[in-house]
């Protein structure tokens, strides 16, 4: 919401200055994005009057203009604009000044052969209108060397706001003035409004052909004035509108434009002479489409409500017109309308048709309806004022709407809800400032909001109003009492691993990523999701229309994105939710992390001495175990098992389970017919844990450290080859030996698969690097064959391996 301080001070009456307003209205809940001063921007532009225009000896269509800039002081300026002559006063710009309108900075430049120190300027080029035909023509009394802006009153600076959703009231300069007005900053100039007499009945009816759903158009009024001579709207009008970011078009679009920020109240005119027949408010139809205003053609559908005549729509209810009954410099007879649409279903059209206006923008927060007729008159007055013309009587189909209620206010919620001792006489007042009308004495009143503020639904937002405009400055700090003795945590288990998952990942050099919660059917589809309980009802992009089953999708598009732009060896992860179908027990917490390239954790890329190897299943796995490790899960009984989702490739992937039926995530290579289907390079590997799924931990009896454990006496490592069938895990064999002696046997390592020559075909070779380590005495060589011979019979009884000799 933008608007000008010259145009604030038409509804507010105030001494303040611009920085005690801005201060203000950030205080208030009006948060101030911007203020923009276009007298800074046009600080450097002087009046200058233009001496003598002489031919440029080496083009016929430059001048050579030697330009006055007052107080005896005289450039040299080479013009080629069509209007440049001795005795003109224009704009000057000397070296050093931006043109905005030519992106340019200038300098001192020879133009074929002659110095020009400087630019006399359109318009256009200073970007405060269209017009570049020629430089600007100031009247013959315009001061010499006097600030361009100051001459030409442009330097009224302009505020933007960033409201919230639940302020309808403020999208009018009328709405921010009386907020203003009640945190003390000045008066509220509330102009009376009185009605304009109709002189004959309006021709065209309003017909609303909404059975059961009237609710989509409570009330439309509308009124012909006849003989208008549309034209440019007048240059205060235009010069308001430009400060805002809106073009002016013409006197009978600016007004309603102007009204639309004025007061809030959205309108639209129809070229009468274009209407055929009366005016009819109804679902569009299947097939329908509507020229816009915009130069857009429109496919519309029944979920829209358009306003339409004998030959189709005619109008986007509440949120453009069409152009073939649009006003122009022909028009002589217009309709005006104001009406009320539902806001849910302006909302829902706009966000399918991908349109943005300021009239959607209101209607869709909620539009005073007690401000349609009102909004009707001021615009016909405008009309009457400015093109002249004689209206008709006003015709309301519908009605407005009763918005009224009651809510039964206890002054002491103030105090309860924020600590803030106001005196009611205070609070009073501040409701009164704001619209509201409050009635009866004691502790208790009965507060009736105005029909502007359809957010007001209870208590609570009374109280909000009040400590809002009295400050919550004035909230008082106040610490929080000391607890006697140690806190309770009040971190849950998965709370504190999700922080710990994070912290472990992003330590093994992986890169956090947060992808979107919503993901592309297809994408779905092709992770186990895409159910129709999980489609989003209102998405906000179609490629992000399914809640997503997976954290790997978003991941996955996260590192093509990377690629793309010459990022090709990515290591990311993420922590989030995912969704199983719509129930509270189908969302879950998940780790995910996903390697691409050659982005190991010893490296990552090309190098001289070597590297470069591209990421495989063992990385994936690796991470994965590691994160277990980090969040003190026992991976003693963990399993391993061959195989995962379908999105992995079915040799090279493996499923982390405690038993069949306590699967708590997956790791592997991702399916190249995935990485097909979206379009996404490989080679990709990742893991995927689920933090829900993982056991609790066991409770301790103390929350101390155990004592540091330091063994005196040297491990030793004895190496093992194995022969095995080729079907046989390397896993199975590590379990084996560890179960040997969980005493003695400290470590086991795979350091060796062989297979090939003097190796039986279907066999395979194994070879293990076991650490013994001893804790009370050094063992001897008979100790020391024991358990050796215990690992090769447990491996074997496992197995079925024998060793090789």
């Amino acid at each position: 919401m933008k608007l000008t301080l010259s145009w604030l001070a038409e509804h507010l009456e105030t001494s303040a200055t611009l920085p005690e307003i801005v201060e203000t209205l950030t205080r208030i809940g009006l948060e101030v994005e911007a203020v923009e001063d276009p007298g800074q921007k046009l600080a450097p532009y002087r009046v200058a009057f233009v001496r003598e225009a002489v031919q440029h000896p080496n083009a016929d269509r430059l001048r050579v203009c030697t330009v006055d800039l007052g107080q005896g002081e005289t450039v040299q300026v080479v013009c080629g604009a069509p209007n440049a002559r001795a005795g003109m006063k224009s704009v000057f710009a000397p070296p050093g000044t931006y043109i905005p309108g030519k992106n340019i900075t200038l300098g001192v430049g020879n133009i074929r052969g002659v110095e020009s120190a400087g630019m006399l300027c359109s318009a256009a080029e200073l970007e405060i209108s269209d017009d570049h035909e020629g430089i600007i023509d100031l009247p013959a009394d315009a001061p010499v060397g006097a600030p361009y802006a100051a001459y030409a009153g442009l330097g009224d600076p302009v505020i933007e706001i960033n409201l919230t959703p639940n302020r309808p009231d403020c999208t009018s300069i009328h709405g921010i003035a009386r907020d203003l007005a009640a945190a003390g900053l000045g008066v509220l100039r509330d102009r009376p409004r009185p009605a304009v007499k109709g002189e004959y009945e309006c021709p065209v009816r309003v017909v609303r052909d909404l059975p059961g759903e009237e609710h989509l158009c409570p009330a439309f009024a509308l009124r012909l004035v006849r003989g208008v001579r549309n034209g440019p709207s007048p240059a205060w009008m235009q010069k308001r509108l430009r400060a805002i970011g809106l073009r002016p078009i013409n006197a009978l679009v600016d007004i309603t434009n102007y009204v639309t920020f004025d007061r809030g109240r959205p309108l639209h005119v129809f070229d009468a002479a274009k209407v055929a027949g009366d005016l009819v408010v109804r679902r569009a139809r299947a097939g329908e489409s509507l020229l816009a205003l915009d130069g857009r053609s429109y496919a519309l559908d029944d979920g829209m409500v358009v306003i339409a005549d004998a030959n189709g729509p005619e109008s986007l209810a509440g949120i453009m017109g069409g152009e073939h009954s649009g006003c122009d410099e022909t028009t002589t007879d217009v309709l005006i309308e104001s009406a009320l649409w539902d806001p849910l279903n302006i909302a829902q059209t706009g966000r399918r048709l991908g349109i943005v206006t300021d009239a959607r923008y209101r209607f869709e927060r909620g539009v005073d309806p007690n401000e349609t007729l009102p909004g009707l008159e001021e615009a016909t007055r405008l009309v009457m004022d400015l093109c002249g013309g004689e209206p008709s009587k006003t015709i309301l189909a519908g009605e407005i709407p009763d918005t009224s209620r009651v809510i039964d206010f206890p002054y002491s919620e103030v105090a309860r809800l924020t600590g803030l001792e106001i005196a009611q006489a205070e609070a009073k007042v501040i409701l009164a400032e704001l619209g509201f009308h409050v009635s009866g004495t004691g502790e208790r009143a009965k507060v009736l909001p105005p029909s502007w503020r359809p957010d007001i639904e209870g208590k609570a937002d009374l109280v909000e109003e009040i400590v809002r405009i009295a400050g919550l400055d004035r909230v008082a700090a106040t610490p929080l009492p000391r607890l006697h003795g140690v806190a309770r945590p009040v971190l849950t288990t998965l709370q504190k691993r999700t922080r710990l998952a994070k912290r472990t990942l992003a330590a093994r050099g992986l890169l956090e990523a947060v992808t979107w919660s919503f993901i592309e059917k297809t994408d779905a589809l092709l992770f186990g999701g895409g159910a129709d309980a999980l489609a989003l009802a209102n998405p906000i992009a179609s490629d992000m229309s399914d809640m997503r089953p997976s954290l790997l999708p978003g991941l996955m598009r996260a590192a093509q994105r990377n690629a793309d732009r010459g990022f090709a060896d990515v290591a990311l992860f993420e922590v989030g939710q995912c969704f199983a179908d719509d129930t509270p027990q189908g969302q879950t917490m998940r780790a995910a992390a996903l390697r691409r390239g050659s982005a190991r954790l010893e490296g990552v890329g090309r190098h001289w001495a070597g590297g470069g190897q591209t990421v495989d299943v063992f990385d994936a796995k690796a991470d994965a175990m590691a994160l277990l490790s980090a969040l003190g899960i026992p991976t003693g009984g963990l399993q391993v098992v061959a195989g995962g989702p379908d999105f992995l490739h079915p040799g090279r992937s493996g499923r982390l389970q405690f038993g069949p039926k306590t699967v708590i995530g997956h790791f592997g290579e991702i399916h190249p017919a995935i990485l097909k289907a979206m379009d996404v390079k490989g080679p990709l590997v990742a893991f995927e844990i689920v933090l829900d799924a993982l056991p609790e931990p066991k409770a301790k009896p103390t929350k101390n450290k155990p004592k540091l454990d330091r063994v005196d006496l040297q491990p030793l490592t004895r190496d093992f080859a194995f022969l095995v069938d080729r079907s046989v895990a390397a896993g199975d064999i590590l379990r084996a030996v560890q179960g040997a002696d969980r005493t003695l046997v400290v470590d086991a390592q795979v350091f060796d698969v062989y297979e090939g020559e003097r190796i039986e075909a279907g066999r395979k070779s194994v070879a293990v690097a076991v650490t013994l380590q001893p804790r009370e005495k050094t063992l001897t060589d008979a100790e020391i064959e024991a358990v050796a011979d215990k690992i090769v019979a447990d491996v074997a009884k496992k197995t079925g391996a024998t060793l090789r000799g």
